[in-house]
């Protein structure tokens, strides 16, 4: 088993996708042990540090990265096994921010009433308990909410040379903010530029559907991945596969565009793994199919088709990556 650990320090951390030289070579195969930090790259650590005073824009969200895989090519597939998704600190943070968020006036969105407090939530992450302690800033009600460990962001460079700040999502992932992607998934990622160069952050301890004020329970991340490489697989937009489930993704605006690229992707995923007619597939996915959000408050807007592998008989997907990249997984697990 070949293990790679890499831990970035603050002046090697990514801030876009694409536009950056690879801080690594993995080859299909490897073990990733990953440090991520949270958005605020951890300078947010208290009630009193507000973002605003703290951060410098455009230097947030960023990512560790970015990784080149050996023999990738523009029309391959990259498969992101989360073998482990675990929090590096006992503590983390949440925010509001003016013109920021799905519930406030936005620089799109002007409005001539007040903007919303910037005001900082600090949570105590209890691992051991498996729960994050949620404390209200202005009553003395705290309650404590399970720990669901999940990445904000993954994502490759995009093509033609762009380079993409980490915040906004599309068809190369970015900052899609779906608490689907949890240990347990695979991500897969079509690949743009020699490499892929794919880059991964934006840890959250837990997050509601929709990031609904615009920030998670940001924590940093300690996060083991599996690296798998599908030739000549092209993969138009990311897609996310469990034990149980395919999921498509889909970012733009408005949210109703999102949701329409996410469904169009599984209704055609569908309907190619199957074998049925579009119109059939679409029939299905219609009946059967769920819709998870992902983030309503980004540049772009993320939404997510998910329908249950048992109403498709069980279909090789990816040459089955998953399966193999999830026992390559336990196979660490047990020998960590």
């Amino acid at each position: 088993m070949n293990v790679v650990s890499y831990r970035p320090g603050p002046a090697e951390l990514a801030y876009t996708f694409g536009g950056r030289p690879a801080v690594g070579t993995v080859r299909p195969g490897t073990i990733l042990e990953l440090y991520t930090e949270d958005c605020f790259g951890g300078r947010v650590r208290s009630v009193d540090d507000l973002p605003s005073k703290v951060c410098e824009f455009p230097y947030l969200n960023p990512v560790t990265g970015p990784f080149h895989v050996e023999g990738a090519e523009p029309g391959d597939t990259l498969a992101l096994h989360f073998v482990a998704i675990e929090p590096a600190r006992d503590w983390a943070v949440s925010t509001t921010f003016p013109h920021f968020g799905a519930l406030t006036a936005t620089h799109t969105t002007a409005m001539l009433h007040p903007p919303l407090d910037e005001v900082v939530w600090r949570y105590d992450v209890d691992a051991e308990k498996g729960v994050v302690r949620y404390r209200a800033r202005r009553s003395d009600f705290t309650v404590e909410l399970p720990l669901d460990p999940m990445h904000g962001t993954v994502g490759v460079a995009p093509g033609a040379s762009e380079a993409r700040m980490t915040i906004t999502p599309d068809a190369h992932g970015g900052n899609m903010d779906t608490p689907e992607l949890r240990a347990g998934v695979t991500v897969y990622l079509g690949v743009n530029v020699a490499g892929g160069l794919f880059a991964i952050g934006d840890g959250h301890a837990r997050q509601g559907h929709g990031e609904v004020c615009g920030t998670a329970v940001e924590a940093a991340m300690n996060t083991v991945v599996a690296v798998e490489l599908i030739k000549g697989v092209s993969t138009p937009w990311p897609r996310l596969e469990d034990d149980g489930h395919l999921m498509s993704t889909g970012s733009a605006r408005p949210l109703e565009d999102a949701y329409r690229i996410s469904q169009h992707d599984l209704v055609t995923w569908a309907a190619e793994l199957t074998g049925l007619d579009v119109l059939d597939a679409y029939q299905l996915v219609s009946q059967a199919g769920q819709a998870p959000v992902g983030n309503v408050c980004d540049s772009n807007y993320t939404m997510v088709a998910k329908l249950p592998k048992d109403y498709l008989g069980g279909p090789a997907v990816y040459e089955s990556a998953h399966d193999r990249l999830r026992s390559l997984g336990r196979r660490y697990l047990s020998e960590r």
